[in-house]
């Protein structure tokens, strides 16, 4: 057993792994914690889910991490963001985030990567990794695909939860099943069109269009959408159970291209199957739905 005193730590408190997840035991035996504990994870994307997924993830005991985003807080990010107060708003999401963790964990190792997931360090971001935990912002799809192959590459798991409404859509890309290339069919695509397919790819069902009440909010020239802490938190509580599925090797999981839609809001759990990916005639029909929202049509 080992013990830590955080700089900041309240008079009288020790921090202690085991104590501090014992919890967990019960859901997971001791043993299986202390995989959890060797265990490293890769989050690209600090703000809405990624630092929801960083603080899910340390408060099950997982200890290690490389962590990349550039950006900083700004009060637009308030409704959602875990690391977003007005005590953090111009801060770094990386060193805030990492402070957050630290102050669950102070035993945590952290690797920080300040320029984002760039093709000069992607294979330092994804050294050691069990799994990539996808959690960049909608409109950096070259460098999420850049990262997801890259994993296919190394045999790295990798995983994604969207945050659509009040609920959340999964889907899982295993090394050795479909790729996300295969199931999103990008490739060669106007960017309008790759957005409109990685949309339809990732949310199959739809099941949060029925109740956007100003859907003038959507605004892809403005690279802006609606967004709710609870999708945020949805979409953190359902990648962290799919990591510790993965990690402890619980069952199989259903990887791409199956998907799985949560929605609160409509209290609906729905499991997608799309063969062929976007090539499947529904997703077909469903990206013509969407590609005139996109352009403003």
């Amino acid at each position: 057993m080992t013990s830590a005193v955080p700089p900041d730590a309240q008079p009288g408190y020790v921090f202690n792994y085991e104590r501090a997840f014992s919890r967990n035991i019960g859901w997971v035996t001791p043993e299986e914690q202390q995989r959890l504990r060797r265990a490293r994870v890769a989050i690209a994307g600090l703000g809405g889910v990624g630092g929801a997924h960083i603080l899910t993830l340390s408060r099950l005991g997982v200890a290690n991490f490389n962590i990349a985003d550039f950006d900083e807080f700004d009060v637009h990010n308030m409704n959602r963001q875990a690391g977003a107060f007005m005590s953090t708003m111009g801060q770094s999401k990386l060193q805030v985030m990492e402070r957050m963790a630290r102050d669950v964990n102070p035993e945590s190792n952290i690797r920080l990567f300040p320029e984002g997931v760039q093709d000069h360090n992607l294979d330092e971001f994804l050294k050691d990794v069990d799994v990539y935990v996808d959690s960049l912002d909608l409109f950096v799809l070259p460098t999420r695909r850049k990262v997801f192959q890259r994993c296919r590459e190394l045999g790295i798991p990798a995983m994604t939860a969207a945050p659509l409404g009040m609920g959340s859509a999964f889907l899982y890309f295993s090394p050795t099943g479909m790729s996300f290339e295969e199931y999103f069919k990008l490739e060669g695509r106007p960017s309008t069109d790759q957005y409109a397919r990685f949309i339809a790819g990732v949310s199959p069902a739809m099941l949060n269009r029925k109740y956007l009440v100003v859907p003038e909010s959507v605004n892809f020239a403005e690279r802006r959408g609606p967004s709710t802490g609870m999708a945020c938190e949805l979409c953190a509580g359902m990648m962290g159970t799919q990591v510790l599925k993965l990690l402890l090797n619980r069952g199989p999981l259903r990887a791409a291209p199956w998907g799985l839609h949560l929605d609160a809001y409509r209290g609906i759990l729905k499991h997608t199957w799309r063969p062929l990916g976007n090539a499947n005639p529904i997703q077909r029909l469903l990206i013509s739905l969407i590609k005139p929202l996109l352009r403003g049509g």
